[in-house]
């Protein structure tokens, strides 16, 4: 049991190979759903590790080891976040912030209603492992929704989203650990209540957003990290 979402399979796909100075132990490294395993998309394949001595124990982890990942994550839904003005770290999210930027807006009411963003990954994430990097792209959407005085919501408008991220890894306390860095994000427009506008005027302040918001989110879950068998 990794966490409350997500289970790991450790068990061996093949018999131990032993051989004179070593043993091979080749492991399944499948994570799925909780409480259900659930057949991946992906196709794990074979790779072998470079011939070293120079330490009593070498842990490899193939790309198909985070496919699995990020597949489990999306199906249950790990990917989905609301920010709402009462648990906004830095600053009032509200529909004055918007309202410079979309004059339709400033129409709901004098007073700046609070608004709600919610995110959704709409795929699956890719994972891109390479020999000195280890990227996730995220393809998603984030919905604007003003809160009105009788706690119901009007959704402004919504972006699609695409997220370009770095993860570097290490390995503590027999947990491998995680950090996320965005490296780049793209808007663009994908339904309005309020009008046309420039998405590229709103992309600072959403990108900020995402910094402050959801990327220490995300790696404090990280952080809790994946248990080594």
């Amino acid at each position: 049991q990794i966490d409350d979402l997500a289970e790991v399979d450790y068990s061996l796909s093949s018999l131990p190979a032993v051989f004179q100075p070593f043993i091979d132990l080749d492991l399944k490294g499948v994570i799925f759903p909780a409480g259900n395993y659930t057949d991946s998309p992906y196709v794990a394949a074979s790779f072998t590790i470079p011939d070293q001595s120079g330490s009593m124990l070498y842990l490899a982890f193939s790309e198909y080891f985070f496919q699995t990942s990020s597949f489990a994550y999306y199906t249950t839904g790990a990917f989905n976040k609301t920010i709402a003005q009462e648990t906004c770290s830095y600053f009032k999210i509200n529909t004055e912030i918007f309202s410079s930027i979309i004059p339709e807006v400033a129409k709901y009411s004098v007073t700046p209603y609070p608004v709600m963003l919610k995110l959704m990954s709409t795929e699956i994430p890719v994972i891109s492992l390479q020999q000195d990097s280890f990227t996730v792209e995220i393809q998603g959407s984030m919905e604007v929704l003003a809160v009105l005085p009788d706690s119901t919501t009007q959704s402004l408008f919504t972006l699609n989203i695409v997220t370009n991220t770095s993860i570097s890894l290490n390995i503590f306390d027999q947990k491998l650990m995680g950090s996320l860095c965005l490296n780049r994000i793209q808007f663009s427009l994908a339904h309005s209540n309020v009008g046309s506008f420039e998405v590229l005027l709103l992309e600072n302040i959403l990108s900020y957003i995402l910094q402050t918001e959801v990327i220490p989110s995300a790696n404090a879950k990280l952080s809790k990290g994946f248990p080594l068998p």
